[in-house]
């Protein structure tokens, strides 16, 4: 197990409720409708998979975020040269799921609390990255952004230090994924991102209006609200508005199975 030594504030204790979640994954039916955006150096294919769970295409790079639900999600996808997993729930983090995804040349990252749940194998394969640290993997810049719940009834949920957002870089485009988080400072003192990929679900994370104001603050240039299983994107959009020039992207995190 590596861990990557960078500047930047230190996390804070790891200690955390462990949930028991069961997430609610799709069975591979080809591979879902890639969105494309321009960057310095060629076309970031991004790929809606699973509440959680997506993939960055950019030039000979394939990322996986928080993948879940077995290898036959990713059916029709290229391998990943790297994994992040951002948190220790169900929905983010699956022992299985790596086992069937990470190969020789495979970068896994993660945050502490994950590592110290990874099956032995898998430990020794990943590196860590803190709350305030940026490091490089398979060519590729990644900052590790806190994620944490601020409400008193959600902080059972996610406590600072443990879980990581991140910031990735690609071709000159800088994309945020939120991980699960409320509208903390360092969200909103965010600068410069092109891409962000915002949570909003209750009890676990925020509302709505909370992600809303949070995309209005720190203005990325294209938003996808993800992990947003029983909200209402719609309204997410309209608050977003149009005054802030910022484009809200709603796609399809939650598709049905194909009936037999």
């Amino acid at each position: 197990m590596k861990t990557i030594i960078s500047s930047g504030v230190s996390a804070l204790g790891l200690a955390a409720l462990v949930l028991s979640w069961v997430p609610l994954v799709h069975c591979a039916v080809g591979v879902p409708t890639a969105d494309s955006i321009a960057t310095e150096d060629g076309a970031l294919k991004i790929v809606p998979i699973n509440h959680a769970t997506l993939a960055l295409e950019w030039k000979d790079r394939t990322i996986y975020v928080d993948p879940v639900g077995g290898a036959k999600v990713f059916q029709g996808l290229p391998k990943p040269d790297l994994i992040l997993v951002t948190d220790i729930h169900g929905d983010h983090f699956s022992n299985e799921t790596l086992a069937e995804l990470v190969g020789p040349n495979t970068k896994l990252l993660c945050p502490a609390a994950v590592a110290d749940q990874m099956t032995p194998d898998l430990r020794k394969s990943a590196t860590i990255l803190t709350n305030g640290q940026t490091g490089e993997l398979a060519g590729i810049k990644i900052e590790a952004i806190p994620m944490y719940n601020l409400t008193p009834e959600r902080l059972k949920f996610h406590n600072k230090g443990r879980g990581n957002g991140y910031v990735v870089t690609l071709g000159g485009k800088r994309i945020y994924l939120s991980g699960d988080t409320e509208d903390i400072p360092e969200m909103l003192a965010l600068k410069d991102i092109d891409v962000a990929f915002v949570c909003m679900n209750l009890p676990y994370t925020m509302t709505v209006e909370q992600a809303a104001r949070a995309v209005r603050a720190f203005k990325p240039r294209v938003v996808y609200p993800y992990h947003y299983r029983g909200s209402d994107v719609n309204k997410f959009k309209e608050l977003v508005g149009t005054d802030a020039v910022i484009e809200v992207r709603l796609r399809e995190w939650y598709p049905k199975a194909p009936s037999r």
